[in-house]
């Protein structure tokens, strides 16, 4: 496969929202001309695939192929008409509290692009706990998650915060 096809989709992957060909080629470093003929031959090794190349236009994206549509359909379903336990609204919450803003829809993002996962707490059936995927790793170019810049001090700043908000709640503070 044509390493430029490759580069193509990863970007477009990655980027999960539709990019301009423009863009694509200023990011490439590409001619247009280039980038349209490879996302043509894109297309057409994608056209018996679980996911789609889509054109509107300038704008291309990735998405999933209409013959799916039922059944992810039926699992987004699913996943909204869930209730959330007290547990994952705290932690919503504290999250929300944190960034400033309301952060579920970010999370089940980067759920669906498998950038994080989402575990049941032991002993707690209706409880998550979301942490980093592999993806998520392998995306950022790290082996672990402490090698990250700054994960030691933003760790130990999370633990604290964390404790602090338990003990208010338990009205300690």
């Amino acid at each position: 496969m044509d390493k430029l096809i490759i580069q193509l989709e990863s970007i477009l992957f990655l980027k999960g929202e539709p990019v301009s060909v423009s863009w694509l080629a200023k990011t490439l470093d590409k001619k247009e001309e280039e980038i349209n003929i490879s996302l043509e031959q894109l297309s057409k090794q994608l056209e018996n695939r679980g996911v789609r190349l889509v054109r509107n236009g300038n704008e291309v994206v990735l998405a999933t192929a209409p013959e799916s549509a039922e059944i992810l359909k039926s699992i987004v379903k699913s996943e909204f008409d869930s209730d959330l336990s007290k547990a994952s609204l705290e932690t919503l919450s504290e999250i929300d509290y944190i960034r400033g803003v309301n952060s579920s829809f970010i999370l089940r993002n980067l759920l669906v692009k498998g950038l994080i996962e989402r575990e049941v707490k032991k002993g707690e059936d209706r409880s998550y706990i979301y942490k980093s995927s592999l993806s998520l790793l392998e995306h950022l170019g790290v082996k672990s998650l402490e090698e990250l810049p700054d994960f030691a001090s933003v760790s130990a700043k999370l633990k604290d915060f964390l404790n602090v908000d338990k003990k208010e709640k338990e009205g300690s503070v």
